[in-house]
Order: C-alpha cells, then sequence, then structure tokens
C-alpha cells in the first residue's frame, strides 16, 4: 500500500534491478521503493517531485561489512570518542557511494569491547550519514600465528569450562549490537562458539585462521555463513590442503567471502579465481583504517601504530600490511578491472552480495519494491554522482 507522503519520479535513468541493468523509472515514497502501478491504478495518484538523473545509472547503495574507522578515527583506539568517530565516518563515506556500514573492532580487551559496544547503536541513516548496521568485532577468539595486525595479548581462548554465554558476555559485555563475530575454527572450542552464535542469529566469519579444510567445513556445519578478507590472514592454498580458501569450491553455497580489492591486500589473479570459482559468494570489503582519506603518516589500529606511506598502510616500523586506505567506490572499480566481470556483478558484490551475508537483501541492496530507498547515482566509470538514503539526496557531486 502507498504511503501518505510526497511521491518522488527518477526519469532518465538505468536501473539495476533482477540482476540487470534497464531503463526505466524509479518512484519512492516514504522513503521507500514503490510500485508505480499500484500508485497508477489503485490510489489514482501521481508523482509531486521528478528528478531528471541525467542518464546515470541507478544502483543500490554500497553496504561496507568490514570498516575499522576512517579521517582520522579508528573505532577500536578513539573509545573515548566512539559516537562522534563514528558519525564522522558514517558523513565521510557518503561521497564514496556507501549507504550502510558495520563499524569494525579488531582484537582488543574486553575493558575496550564493554566500553564501545553499547555506544555503537544500530541506526538509519540519512543526511548525517551511512546506516549502522551493527558491529563486526573482528576477534579476539583468533589464531595467534594469524594475528596480521592484530595485538597479540588481547587474543582470547575459548574455555572449555564456561559456557559460551558466560564468555561472550566476559569479553564483549553485551550481544545487542553486535551482527559478525569473526573467529578461527581451529582454536580449541570454538566449534562450540560458532554453534552458539549463529543461534542468537550472529553471523559467524572463518578468518585470521589457520584452519585445514576439514575443520572449516566443520565450522560452516556449525554455522559460520562469511569467512574474512579471503586469502589474507589464514593459511595459504595447498592442494593437499586448501585451507579455509577451499570453502570457495565447496558445495556450500550459502557461505559468502569478503575480499579486500584495493590492488594492494589481494592480487587481481586471486580476485579473479575467488570470483570465477563463487561469483554468487563475493563481497567486496574496504577494512579501511583511521588513515582513509587522509595523507601518509603514522596513525592507528586498536592499540597499534600504523604508518602509511606510498598509499599503502603497514604496522608502524615494520613491512606488514595491516588495512586498506582505499575507499568503498575505488574497490568496486579495481575489482571490475581485475575480474573483467559485468557492471551487474560489480555492483551486487558490493551492495545485494552484503546485505544477503546481513539476511536484510529485502531492505536493503536492491531496488526492488518495498525496500529503503538507499540510493547511488553512477556514471559509465562507475564514478559516484549522488548518494541518497531514504530518498533524500545526502551527497551530490
Amino acid at each position: 500500500m502507498a504511503g501518505q507522503g510526497l511521491i518522488t519520479k527518477f526519469t532518465n535513468c538505468c536501473l539495476l534491478r533482477d540482476h540487470q541493468i534497464i531503463k526505466d523509472d524509479l518512484w519512492v515514497q516514504d522513503g521507500k521503493i514503490i510500485d508505480p502501478m499500484e500508485v497508477f491504478y489503485k490510489h489514482k495518484k501521481v508523482y509531486d517531485l521528478k528528478v531528471d538523473c541525467e542518464g546515470a545509472l541507478i544502483s543500490p547503495g554500497y553496504i561496507d561489512l568490514q570498516l575499522n574507522g576512517g579521517f582520522g578515527c579508528d573505532f577500536s583506539h578513539d573509545i573515548e570518542n566512539t559516537e562522534e568517530c563514528v558519525r564522522k565516518v558514517a558523513k565521510g563515506i557518503l561521497p564514496h557511494g556507501v549507504t550502510s556500514f558495520c563499524p569494525t573492532l579488531v582484537t582488543s580487551g574486553p575493558d575496550v569491547y564493554k566500553k564501545v559496544i553499547p555506544r555503537i547503536m544500530k541506526q538509519q541513516g540519512g543526511e548525517e550519514g551511512a546506516s549502522v548496521l551493527g558491529v563486526h568485532c573482528e576477534g579476539p577468539f583468533i589464531s595467534p600465528e594469524k594475528k596480521g595486525a592484530h595485538c597479540l595479548s588481547s587474543i582470547k581462548d575459548i574455555d572449555q569450562d564456561s559456557s559460551q554465554a558466560l564468555q561472550v558476555t566476559d569479553t564483549y559485555g553485551c550481544l545487542e549490537n553486535i551482527v559478525i563475530v569473526t573467529l578461527a575454527p581451529e582454536m580449541p572450542n570454538a566449534l562450540n562458539m560458532i554453534e552458539f552464535l549463529a543461534k542468537e542469529n550472529i553471523v559467524v566469519s572463518l578468518g585470521h585462521s589457520n584452519a585445514n579444510i576439514d575443520i572449516s567445513i566443520k565450522g560452516v556445519e556449525k554455522g559460520a555463513t562469511f569467512i574474512t578478507h579471503l586469502f589474507n590472514a589464514m593459511s595459504a592454498f595447498h592442494h593437499r590442503d586448501p585451507g579455509i580458501v577451499g570453502l570457495l569450491a565447496s558445495h556450500y553455497k550459502n557461505v559468502f567471502f569478503g575480499l579486500i580489492a584495493d590492488g594492494i591486500h589481494t592480487h587481481p589473479a586471486a580476485l579473479r579465481i575467488a570470483h570465477r570459482t563463487h561469483s554468487d559468494g563475493t563481497v567486496v570489503v574496504t577494512d579501511a583504517l583511521s588513515a582513509l582519506g587522509l595523507p601518509d603518516g603514522i596513525h592507528y589500529l586498536g592499540s597499534k601504530s600504523i604508518e602509511v606511506k606510498n598509499g599503502c598502510a603497514y604496522l608502524a616500523g615494520t613491512d606488514t600490511i595491516c588495512g586498506s586506505i582505499t575507499n568503498f567506490a575505488q574497490c568496486i572499480r579495481i575489482f571490475k578491472h581485475s575480474t573483467g566481470c559485468s557492471t551487474v556483478e560489480a555492483l551486487e558484490v558490493g551492495t545485494l552480495h552484503p546485505a544477503q551475508v546481513l539476511k536484510i537483501e529485502n531492505q536493503k541492496g536492491t531496488l526492488k519494491f518495498g525496500a529503503d530507498a538507499d540510493l547511488i547515482f553512477l556514471n559509465e566509470n562507475l564514478e559516484v554522482l549522488q548518494t541518497w538514503i531514504s530518498g533524500k539526496c545526502v551527497f551530490k557531486t
């Protein structure tokens, strides 16, 4: 049923809808995409406002499932200014076409989690910034051997003598604002934790892990449905034991995997292999750091200092890569160029697929009727021209 608000008609545009790009108009009312036929024939109404899109391609807004911070803010480090940091990042990513994101916390101590997580509330976006879908806790139940840039002293074991519920409370404080937890399935008692979290409707992601293929499969059977930054911080592919990477070619087609398509973390050939093996499971993430949008220099990732030089971020004083400074729109363009995929496929790895990971694909990541009117206008080079949230323009070049 049509709502009571003004009806906006977007015209002179192409739409990404039902896995294809079509020439059509888009109709929006009360922040939702509506069916014009229902408006015309059932409610006898016409549009109140017409927007000439000047030939732009309209896509659902991008969804970033792994974003550590940006513009000088790090969600795991700036724990006294959490709300301000979330607002600053949410606003700063609008020009990148990101309309929803998951603020991500790297491996930290319980004092950090318990202080920060309650202050990152799920909220619908608007002119003030992108929607916050919930927290992605990347740790602390990860492999010390594959910690990457994470703090070794904050990595935590899973105690077999304590209930999963109690350990989650002791670690995070509360699950209410958490939507994704990354853990290593080979760690003692991790499979029980995966099963517990999955039953709590938390997306369990396998990552920062040395797991072999057998343990990886058991993790999926217990409820894991995502892989954190595939190829990075995990055991390398081997033909006799492909490890977590082997899940790409398994019969578990409900498994999605994140790829950092910044041109640094993942070689173009690896992007092609992953996408061509399991295209429906591909999800682009930025894994962006506090240095996103800033020049070279010293910044932070949790408790660690990072140094950005020549467009790449390293743990300060080392050659260990520790996150990206490439924005989401750039990652999508790099992914498309690297894989040679279609425009539809390139856009869906940043829209539909991440929405499917969180099981919100009827609400976001789509232009279907009834979905949130979170939109981006793109030119033929997939550069962001405008960003809209709930049917309101929040960024325009």
